[in-house]
């Protein structure tokens, strides 16, 4: 009973882990930028992301359980040098990301307490190094994203049903766009699934030895559980903004999240945009640098001596980074596109990788899960190189 309750509680911390990481300022910079240029149809572009995320999911766990290996030892597998490629990929992406987390930890504490952006960096960061300076840091890492997870769903709700959002009309525009906003959709899969955040809790799971084809069915409820979450939030945050966007008003572009919460709630809606910005920054800033991480330990030895060294010189590092470049919000938007394009190499990685006997034995990948993952490669990287195009152009 008391290992099954272990076992429960790692699995929830991945799930957790996966969706909190998802769930970060820059999830919640997104949803709201987005949702103030698109209105209603930004409710198609989380439809999207989240079918594409799903099928990205549960074809990265599936094969990280049934080979116990890392993402990056996969990809060695299956082409000698990818993986370290990939691993390079996922740090300089996680990196990116983790410095707008720290940035998103300053505008929380910015907006809670009225304090200094370089000074509210500087306590984001320290007190993302003190869960690492721990030795139970990973049970201390399941615990806190799941009290983080759900205050960010109860504060979310509240607001989402005090602006009075006009959801006949999200639904509406979820299945009959107005348009089809490339940039948007590649931005907020990269944001939901990209670059480290779906290897996250599969990493997890790895470390705890919750992995093989016995504990497969687990592994899909964990993989399910957390999509579900960042799911719920991303659509309550969605309605939260969309109830202020539709009475016509204009969020403010350097911080278009507390600007919505602001004008909806007044004070207490901006305090309580704080709180949320601060769990969801401190809960991704732990994801970032724990899966950034764990994809170099094996492939270089002085950090696999010295993991939760090097985690804590890599949140450091990203903390310097936001201190002396600033524009948190910037980077936030940018993070995510980043990571979506490190989407496609990574799953048709771990796609080709299911199909090898070496890899994950005499497991039968699932043929549905299996094509459609290559439906989601090839569109990705449609879109990938489409908003390249758009970005230079535009």
């Amino acid at each position: 009973m008391k290992e099954n309750s272990k076992n429960l509680s790692i699995l929830l911390g991945a799930a957790f882990l996966m969706a909190t990481s998802a769930i970060g300022p820059g999830f919640l910079t997104q949803t709201a930028t987005y949702t103030g240029s698109l209105g209603a149809t930004f409710g198609f572009v989380i439809l999207v992301s989240l079918l594409f995320s799903a099928i990205a999911q549960l074809n990265i766990w599936r094969v990280i359980c049934v080979s116990k290996l890392r993402g990056q030892d996969i990809a060695n597998k299956v082409a000698p040098g990818l993986g370290y490629f990939i691993a390079i990929l996922v740090a300089i992406g996680g990196l990116v990301f983790n410095i707008g987390n720290v940035g998103g930890a300053a505008i929380g504490l910015q907006a809670i307490f009225g304090m200094d952006i370089k000074f509210g960096a500087a306590i984001g960061g320290i007190l993302g190094i003190l869960i690492f300076i721990s030795k139970k840091a990973g049970s201390v890492m399941d615990r806190l994203t799941q009290v983080l997870g759900a205050l960010m769903i109860v504060l979310i709700l509240v607001v989402a049903v005090m602006t009075q959002p006009p959801v006949g009309q999200a639904i509406q525009r979820t299945f009959l766009p107005e348009s089809l906003p490339l940039v948007a959709i590649i931005t907020l899969i990269g944001g939901t699934v990209g670059g480290y955040i779906t290897f996250s809790g599969g990493h997890r799971l790895v470390d705890a030895g919750i992995v093989g084809e016995e504990n497969l069915s687990q592994v899909n409820r964990s993989a399910v559980m957390g999509m579900g979450v960042a799911a719920i939030v991303r659509v309550l945050l969605f309605l939260a903004v969309l109830g202020v966007v539709s009475k016509g008003v204009a969020l403010d572009a350097a911080d278009p999240a507390g600007s919505a919460f602001q004008q909806a709630l007044g004070t207490t809606g901006y305090k309580i945009f704080g709180i949320v910005f601060l769990a969801a920054a401190l809960s991704s800033i732990v994801g970032a640098a724990y899966t950034s991480i764990s994809f170099l330990k094996t492939l270089v030895e002085p950090v696999r001596k010295n993991e939760r060294l090097w985690t804590i010189i890599f949140i450091a590092f990203s903390t310097l980074v936001l201190i002396f470049v600033g524009q948190p919000a910037a980077i936030l938007v940018f993070a995510g596109t980043v990571n979506g394009f490190i989407l496609p190499i990574m799953l048709a990685a771990m796609l080709l990788a299911s199909r090898k006997k070496s890899i994950v034995g005499e497991y039968k990948h699932s043929s549905v899960l299996y094509w459609l993952g290559w439906v989601v490669v090839i569109l990705t990287s449609i879109m990938v190189l489409r908003s390249i195009y758009l970005l230079i152009a535009g």
